[in-house]
């Protein structure tokens, strides 16, 4: 980040009566002055006032490594006198904005952190009862029956329209649709209406939110199910 130190004379007294280490004839000046900090974000002044010997010649700053004992007294002796001095901190237009910006980030955060459990205990309350089927809920999804368990040959596929019929302790009835596809892609919207008077009697294997499958108890027949029709 950007920062300029200033320094900002508040007094200047002629020291010519005393000897100039930079030369026997040269005339002195003592500079009081505060040092003054300065970025993009802000001001700042210090309160405490610093002494330093100018060359009146040239300018320039003589060093105080070459200070002589009359100079570092008369130097605070001066700074006895000064009346006390106020500091200051000022924060610019492009430093409240900052600000502004980094309180409003913290305070997104903290509101976050806040509602977190809340939202928390939402979604998964969301999430249960997008798992939860209950009677008469009608579902997109595919039933695979198989001729021997556990073997794909010889697998009946197709793609549907399920319907829940009823739940009695554990045990789903579901009717698929009676208009079924060999493919996902063929299956017809308005075929949701009409189902099987025979239903299927699966027992659940996964009741997920997005995904549910059911299992016949001979293992021969799996209905899996994905879209919940609204």
């Amino acid at each position: 980040m950007w920062i300029s130190i200033t320094d900002i004379s508040v007094k200047q007294v002629d020291a010519n009566h005393l000897r100039n280490p930079n030369g026997p004839g040269n005339q002195m000046i003592l500079n009081l002055f505060q040092r003054e900090g300065r970025s993009a974000f802000w001001v700042t002044q210090n309160k405490r006032v610093y002494p330093q010997y100018l060359d009146a010649a040239t300018g320039k700053v003589i060093s105080r490594r070459k200070w002589t004992d009359q100079m570092k007294s008369f130097a605070q002796k001066e700074l006895d006198n000064l009346p006390p001095h106020k500091g200051r901190f000022k924060i610019t237009i492009v430093g409240w904005i900052f600000l502004l910006f980094t309180i409003g980030i913290f305070g997104y955060i903290m509101i976050e952190a806040l509602q977190a459990p809340a939202k928390k205990r939402q979604y998964q309350q969301e999430l249960a009862e997008k798992a939860r089927v209950a009677e008469g809920d009608i579902y997109l999804g595919r039933i695979e029956v198989y001729k021997e368990k556990g073997n794909f040959l010889g697998m009946n596929l197709e793609f549907g329209w399920f319907k829940i019929q009823r739940i009695e302790n554990g045990t789903y009835y579901i009717s698929k649709s009676v208009a079924m596809a060999k493919n996902s892609q063929d299956v017809k919207p308005q075929s949701n209406t009409e189902f099987s008077e025979t239903p299927i009697v699966v027992k659940p294997k996964e009741l997920e939110p997005y995904y549910k499958t059911f299992i016949s108890e001979d293992g021969l027949t799996e209905i899996s199910l994905t879209e919940k029709k609204e």
